[in-house]
Formats: structure tokens, C-alpha cells, sequence
């Protein structure tokens, strides 16, 4: 369970957000500049809001007023930013294994074992290889499998399809949508693509400057058949 309301000035407009994710993919959608990604890295831990509160599980991440504020490292969160980041001098497997050694050293979380990781997600073949030898598919899967070594409590997903073609992008959304059901953890994701929001999210939360201005909730269980139907399974919220 996330809870959390931000506050933050930047220099155009102030970002004022509350989220409220259960075990559900939650989809921040909207033009490029309207907060998502700030609003991701404040969620990491990466920047700080000026007022509120983060709390993940129960566990407070930050609060304003008790004066909390714990590091990135620790927060046990997976961040897939929009790159990618990979380590261009590390193999595919150096790369998922990095993710291990920076997580905290809470001993009470198991990680999942490298290989059976990249044998999940199709890659167990590429584990030798650099990214520089990757297709942009290729990479979006070992950022996954690094994200997910770790057994993030939250999966921070940032505009994960913008460097697919469409049919690399069909296809990942869908493994997207499994991995989800799999292992049965909250992801918020920033996407300014109306097609992957009405595809994944289970809450679909449309900002403009800095603030939610809708909510919609979708109706019926899974993914829509096709996109034309995806209307159809939402209803908008009235949560304001």
C-alpha cells in the first residue's frame, strides 16, 4: 500500500498530489513538463518534496513534519527510468547483479536468484553480452530484471515504451502486465501515451500543472481486449 501527498514548488507551477495505490498499476498521464517524473523521483527518494508525507506499507518514507526523509537506498523501490541506465561496460548479467549489491542490507529480503531472473523474462542467453549488443526490447528487459532483483515493495515504471517500435511495444506492454500479476506489486507509471495508460492502468490519474485534474478507475479485471474497447472499462472518478 502507497500512500503519499507531495508538495513541491518548481519554477513554473507547484506539484500538490496525492496517491493512493493498493496493489495496482497506477498511471500518471499527461503532456511532457506536467510533474510525472518529478513526481517519480520524489517516490524514490531521488528529490525531496517541501511538504507531506510518503508512506510505503506502512513503512514512512518521508514526512514533513516528523522530519523523515529515508535515503533512495533504502526505500526498497525499483525505478526503470527512460533510458534505461545501463552499465555500457557491464555485461547483461553484471548489470541485474549491480542491482543486488545496491539495494540496503536488509537481511530479511531474498533476492531471486540472477539467472532464474533473466530465464523469466527470455534473456538468459544475452547474460554475456554488453549493452551496446542489445535491441531497445532486449535492454527494457535487464533494467526490469535489475529493478525486480531487488524484491522492490514498488516498481516505479518512467515512459518505459518512448524507445520501442509498436510491435516491440505491444509486446512488452503485455509482459508488463504480466510481471505485474506475477508478482503482485504496486507500480506507478508515467506515460504521456493515452494507449498504454488505457491498456495498464488499473487508476489513471491525468496531471496538468502539477496537479491530478481526473481520476479513472477501470471496471472489469485484465487488460482490454483492444484499444477500442478500453474506453469502455473505465468510469471516471469522482475523488476530488
Amino acid at each position: 500500500m502507497l500512500e503519499a501527498h507531495i508538495q513541491r514548488a518548481l519554477w513554473h507551477f507547484d506539484l500538490d498530489l496525492q496517491l493512493h495505490n493498493g496493489n495496482q498499476i497506477v498511471v500518471l498521464w499527461g503532456p511532457s513538463g506536467c510533474g510525472k517524473t518529478t513526481t517519480l523521483n520524489i517516490l524514490a527518494g531521488l528529490l525531496a518534496p517541501e511538504q507531506g508525507s510518503i508512506t510505503l506499507h506502512e513503512r514512512v518514507l518521508f514526512s514533513s513534519s516528523s522530519h523523515i526523509n529515508i535515503p533512495a537506498r533504502h526505500r526498497h523501490i525499483g525505478y526503470l527510468l527512460q533510458d534505461y541506465a545501463l552499465f555500457p561496460h557491464k555485461t547483461v548479467m553484471q548489470n541485474v547483479r549491480y542491482g543486488i549489491r545496491s539495494k540496503s542490507s536488509d537481511r530479511s529480503i531474498s533476492p531471486p536468484a540472477p539467472r532464474q531472473l533473466l530465464k523469466e523474462f527470455g534473456i538468459q542467453h544475452l547474460a554475456d553480452r554488453y549493452p551496446g549488443q542489445l535491441s531497445g526490447g532486449e535492454k527494457q528487459r535487464v533494467a526490469l530484471a535489475r529493478a525486480l532483483i531487488t524484491n522492490p515493495k514498488l516498481l516505479l515504471l518512467d515512459e518505459p515504451f518512448s524507445a520501442l517500435d509498436y510491435e516491440n511495444k505491444v509486446r512488452l506492454r503485455q509482459e508488463l502486465k504480466h510481471i505485474h500479476n506475477e508478482w503482485r506489486i504496486p507500480m506507478v507509471m508515467v506515460t504521456h501515451d493515452q494507449e498504454d495508460a488505457s491498456y495498464l492502468g488499473d487508476v489513471i490519474m491525468k496531471l496538468e500543472m502539477g496537479r491530478i485534474v481526473d481520476r479513472v478507475y477501470r471496471e472489469t479485471a485484465g487488460p482490454p481486449e483492444n484499444i477500442a474497447d478500453a474506453g469502455r472499462n473505465f468510469v471516471v472518478g469522482v475523488e476530488y
